[in-house]
């Protein structure tokens, strides 16, 4: 299981949906943004927790595809189909990867990035907090979504039409942690509903993304 961890971590980066393509997309949003609505503090103070949700979920969206697409193209899919270890642990250390290449920069470059937009600083731990706590789930998801479009022409598309109705839960909750942390409110039901989706995600979609891929490898 490690060493399918490092692999994929190393084709990861080697292929280009790493570490840079991830990064390089929240910069340009986050960028972007300011330059579009305009210099005025507040208004990008207000706005900062959803754009800045919104940047790391279509950053983590970027590199889905690439989840299962190169093992499922030189053959090594059928392999691992093969090999004894349990489907629901390779999707797990696929999701894996992929977080550590995509979600894990984005949770740290967050706060660098949260200065363009002005985040009022109280929000600042409760960004990381929320990245730390939904980014998971993104990558659990996107892998239940590759695993579905593995093997099919062009299914970029379809995957994030398949994907992105339900990355909104986390997207809604992960934006009110940051935008009640910056107001100082009461964060209790949101960070546990984020967490919880999390939880969730990770305990069920492994089965049901490891029965896809039964499906789509027959």
């Amino acid at each position: 299981m490690i060493a399918l961890l490092t692999r994929d971590l190393r084709l990861a980066v080697r292929a280009g949906g790493g570490f840079g393509l991830g990064l390089g997309f929240f910069l340009v949003v986050v960028v972007l943004v300011p330059l579009g609505v305009g210099p005025e503090g507040g208004t990008l103070a207000k706005i900062a927790p959803g754009i800045l949700w919104v940047a790391a979920l279509l950053a983590c969206l970027l590199s889905l595809d690439r989840i299962f697409a190169l093992d499922h193209e030189d053959g090594t899919l059928d392999l691992l189909a093969t090999a004894p270890i349990p489907p629901e642990g390779i999707v797990s250390m696929k999701a894996l990867a992929h977080w550590i290449t995509t979600g894990l920069p984005l949770v740290i470059a967050a706060p660098v990035l949260a200065l363009l937009m002005n985040l009022p600083g109280p929000g600042y731990p409760w960004l990381v907090l929320s990245l730390l706590l939904g980014t998971p789930a993104l990558s659990v998801i996107g892998t239940f979504g590759a695993a579905l479009t593995v093997g099919l022409k062009r299914g970029g598309l379809l995957l994030s039409l398949l994907v992105l109705p339900l990355y909104v839960p986390t997207l809604i909750f992960g934006a009110e942690v940051v935008k009640r942390g910056a107001a100082g409110q009461a964060l209790g039901v949101p960070v546990l509903l984020l967490a919880g989706i999390t939880a969730g995600a990770a305990a069920l979609l492994p089965f049901a993304s490891a029965a896809a891929l039964r499906v789509n490898l027959r």
